[in-house]
């Protein structure tokens, strides 16, 4: 049996999605995020965030709005894995791996980097690297960190990501050439059919750096004064229009069916007047969008259900991603100093004896040893309660509590069987506590 493909993709946490995004990236994933036959990955994407936002407000509040869009459209968190890469904390850890395996002047020709030099030689700065931050800079790295935590098989990306796909590729090989084959080589995903870029209020390509943008779940009354702002030209009703020159048209195709596009194309070969398109426009949009934004709603006014999402996708990622850097970490040479004479020792080399002041030390540094493994297991205890209440206010919750309790229960037997056997334990704690929290209620 073919094993599944891995999927992963993820959104920077720096704004509002818009039409544009929904249409590029969060209906594809939602679709697969439904399919069986593959295994799919989606994070936010908040350390990424930092690059171009230090506003923490518009970070925080970008993410859970991101969540909740996603969740309002069906995404499959019990069939895919929906998490926050700052919840990962292997990433960062990952990507230092990785940095030191990186070439410079490879991150000399990256597209972000070479565009910002460019700009500022187009404005006569003397610093070529004015402006620029080595977040920026290194942001290909810490995007194949991304993908290379989980092994990856596919990325869905646009035309202008490839590149950073294909210097995951390098970097990956130049780590497995050097600590031997731990990663899978990711190939970019690129839609090669008819889909394009949808145009803004202005025409361009819509976007929140040019400002005229249609947020996806924007309100009935702003939605409507959006549209109304959209640009078109001084043709007159009873005229005939070019529809492959109008973004109002261009809108309305990419949502409508086959059959309710050719019906309007031919409205505009009859004259139809812009005012009556932006009403067309507007009533179609507001009808497509009005459930998934009831969703939305309801959805974004309960952070705590949009939290324990996201830590139940954690939980799912960090049974990977742990036991995976544990790997990786022993691969690169870091692992505890014990594993390290104990490597020695089978070598055949004699154990050299201690004196009394370094067994005295030894001794402390043991002590001291015990005392932080206490510390970790009790923070993770409190994590793991923590988690567990998450859990029971989203059951409590539900309409039928008793069976939300069983898909819960059984969600973690699975998770459980396929577990590592360093993640398993941990697995088995939080679902002996959740039985016992569930048989009390």
């Amino acid at each position: 049996m073919q094993a599944k493909q891995r999927v992963l993709t993820g959104i920077t946490t720096t704004g509002t999605p818009h039409l544009g995004n929904y249409l590029g990236a969060l209906k594809p994933a939602v679709n697969s995020s439904q399919q069986s036959d593959v295994d799919s990955f989606y994070f936010l994407a908040d350390y990424h965030a930092l690059i171009k936002c230090q506003d923490p407000q518009t970070v925080h509040r970008s993410g859970r709005e991101i969540a909740a869009i996603w969740l309002a459209l069906g995404l499959d968190t019990n069939n895919a894995t929906f998490y926050r890469q700052s919840d990962i904390p292997e990433i960062p850890q990952l990507a230092w791996f990785l940095t030191c395996m990186t070439a410079k002047g490879m991150m000399n020709r990256a597209h972000a980097y070479k565009g910002s030099v460019d700009e500022n030689q187009r404005q006569g700065h003397t610093d070529l690297d004015q402006g620029i931050s080595m977040g920026l800079y290194s942001y290909p790295i810490l995007m194949a960190a991304d993908i290379l935590m989980f092994n990856a098989h596919q990325i869905p990306v646009g035309k202008d990501q490839i590149q950073h796909i294909e210097m995951c590729r390098d970097i990956a090989m130049r780590f497995n050439h050097t600590y031997g084959e731990h990663f899978v080589l990711p190939e970019a995903m690129v839609d090669e059919g008819d889909a394009k870029v949808l145009s803004g209020l202005d025409g361009r390509k819509m976007s929140k750096s040019y400002g005229n943008i249609i947020p996806l779940f924007a309100p009935t009354d702003e939605l409507r004064k959006l549209i109304m702002q959209i640009t078109t030209n001084s043709l007159q009703p009873g005229e005939a229009k070019d529809p492959a020159t109008c973004t109002l048209f261009e809108i309305y195709s990419a949502f409508a069916s086959a059959e309710e596009t050719q019906a309007v194309r031919m409205e505009y070969a009859n004259g139809i007047g812009w005012g009556e398109m932006k009403n067309k426009l507007f009533d179609y949009l507001d009808a497509y969008l009005s459930p998934a934004r009831g969703r939305y709603n309801q959805i974004i006014a309960d952070p705590g259900y949009v939290e324990a999402e996201l830590q139940k996708g954690a939980l799912k990622a960090r049974a990977q991603s742990e036991p995976f850097m544990h790997k990786l970490r022993s691969a690169v040479g870091i692992m505890s100093l014990a594993s390290d004479i104990d490597i020695k020792a089978n070598t055949g080399k004699a154990k050299k004896e201690l004196s009394t002041e370094a067994q005295a030390k030894a001794d402390a540094g043991k002590a001291k040893a015990l005392a932080i493994a206490k510390q970790r297991a009790d923070q993770e205890a409190q994590q793991l309660a923590q988690y567990v209440d998450q859990l029971m206010v989203q059951i409590t919750a539900s309409e039928d509590a008793q069976v939300a309790g069983e898909e819960a229960v059984e969600g973690l037997q699975l998770q459980i069987q396929n577990a590592t056997k360093k993640t398993r334990k941990g697995l088995q704690k939080t679902l002996q506590l959740l039985q016992q929290r569930l048989s009390l209620s």
